[in-house]
């Protein structure tokens, strides 16, 4: 049976080392970025009711607030899809869909609410891999060479 530790590939790694490098860190971002862009054009045809929503969970600056959602999403999402600052996009990402679960899905005893806070928080998990991890060699990081220190 083949080793795949990964761990322990020699400098340059093996085939399966730069093949988990490249395509895995890929599919990850495009897996989760499409949820957050999805979200966010939604947000941008239903702004009125957006806004209202946000005003009735108690969170002061309504408007401001929409602003920034709709930023974190949309923008947030495609620099994830190009591999560009994404540890720290993954980031602010992942405090946002904690900060989200923690603001509109709060009613834990309410079985839709608490599936949905803790897809949040699942999904701020796997945005924290891509913080660890970092956007893999097919991105817009690997190819000017950012990293986040």
């Amino acid at each position: 049976m083949a080793n795949l530790d990964v761990s322990a590939a020699p400098e340059g790694g093996s085939a399966l080392t730069r093949s988990l490098d490249g395509a895995v860190p890929l599919a990850a971002r495009l897996l989760i970025a499409p949820l957050f862009l999805l979200s966010g054009i939604s947000k941008l045809g239903s702004a009125e009711a957006t806004i209202a929503w946000i005003d009735a969970a108690g969170l002061p600056f309504a408007t401001l607030a929409y602003i920034g959602a709709v930023a974190v999403e949309i923008i947030g999402s495609l620099a994830l899809i190009a591999g560009y600052q994404t540890r720290l996009v993954a980031a602010v990402m992942a405090l946002f869909t904690v900060a989200a679960a923690l603001a509109f899905h709060n009613q834990l005893g309410d079985q839709n609410q608490f599936i949905h806070f803790f897809k949040n928080i699942s999904i701020a998990g796997g945005l924290l891999q891509i913080v660890a991890y970092g956007a893999g060699r097919f991105s817009v990081d690997a190819r000017i060479g950012t990293r986040l220190q």
